[in-house]
C-alpha cells in the first residue's frame, strides 16, 4: 500500500502541497487530476524520491515504475537493446532475457523489437516508456500523462494495455506483481475509461477523492472542485 499522510511542500513562499493524506492499495488505478499548478507533479516527484517533503511521512514500495510525461529514449537502440541497458544502468539484479522478451510481448512491442526506436511512432514508443517502467516487477507505477500526443487507434491501445497491467498475463517464472497505479491526466475520459478512484488536487489540496463508480457526472465534479476560492 502507498501511503501519504499530511504531506506538506513549499518552493519559498510557494505552498505546493498543503497537509495531503492519501492511501492507495494494491490493485487499484487511480486517477490524479487538477489544473496546472494543482501540485500533481511535486505529489508524484516526492513519491518516486527525487523531492523529499517538507512534512508528514510518506510509505512507498521499494519498486517504483515510472513513466515521465515526455518519455525520453535512446533512438539509437533497438527495443530490447535499450530495455535491457537500462536494467543494468539502474543495476537491476531482478531483470533478466526472459523478463524483457515477456514485457515487450506484454506491451505489443513484439512485431518492433529489432527496430530502432527512433524508426517506432509514438504509439510505439509510449510503450517503449511503459516496459521501462516495468522493469523490476514494481509495486507502485506512476504515470504522467501517459497518452499525450497519441492518435485515436494509439489512445485506445495504450488505455486498454494500463487497465490489463492489474492482471499482467506473464508467465509464473517471472510474474508482475498486481501493482497500484498512480495516472495524472487533464483528460477526463481517460479517467472514466482507466480508473477505480479520482483524486482532484487544487492548490496543493484534495479537494476530491471517490470511487469512479460514485461519481454521476465527473466534468461537474472536476468543475466544482477547482473553482478559485
Amino acid at each position: 500500500m502507498v501511503s501519504l499522510q499530511h504531506i506538506s511542500k513549499s518552493f519559498g513562499s510557494q505552498k505546493v502541497l498543503n497537509d495531503v493524506s492519501l492511501e492507495i492499495p494494491a490493485g487499484q488505478i487511480v486517477g490524479l487530476l487538477g489544473p496546472n499548478g494543482a501540485g500533481k507533479s511535486t505529489l508524484m516527484k516526492i513519491l518516486i524520491g527525487l523531492w523529499s517533503a517538507d512534512s508528514g511521512t510518506v510509505s512507498a514500495p521499494s519498486r517504483i515504475g515510472y513513466l515521465p510525461e515526455n518519455n525520453p529514449l535512446y533512438e539509437d537502440m533497438y527495443v530490447s537493446e535499450y530495455l535491457a541497458f537500462m536494467a543494468k544502468m539502474t543495476n537491476d539484479q531482478m531483470v533478466n532475457d526472459q523478463m524483457i522478451n515477456e514485457l515487450v510481448e506484454l506491451v505489443g512491442l513484439s512485431p518492433e523489437r529489432h527496430k530502432h526506436i527512433r524508426e517506432l511512432s509514438k504509439g510505439y514508443r509510449q510503450r517503449v516508456g511503459l516496459a521501462q517502467a516495468l522493469l523490476g516487477d514494481p509495486e507502485l507505477l506512476i504515470l504522467d500523462e501517459p497518452t499525450t500526443g497519441l492518435d485515436p487507434n494509439q489512445l485506445v491501445e495504450i488505455r486498454a494495455l494500463i487497465r490489463s497491467l492489474i492482471n499482467p498475463p506473464l508467465s509464473e517464472a517471472s510474474p508482475l506483481i498486481n501493482p497500484s497505479i498512480i495516472l495524472s491526466t487533464h483528460i477526463l475520459q481517460e479517467v472514466r475509461e482507466m480508473c477505480d478512484r479520482v483524486i482532484i488536487l487544487d492548490h496543493g489540496t484534495i479537494k476530491a477523492d471517490l470511487p469512479i463508480d460514485q461519481i454521476k457526472n465527473l466534468e461537474t465534479l472536476f468543475h466544482e472542485a477547482t473553482l478559485s476560492k
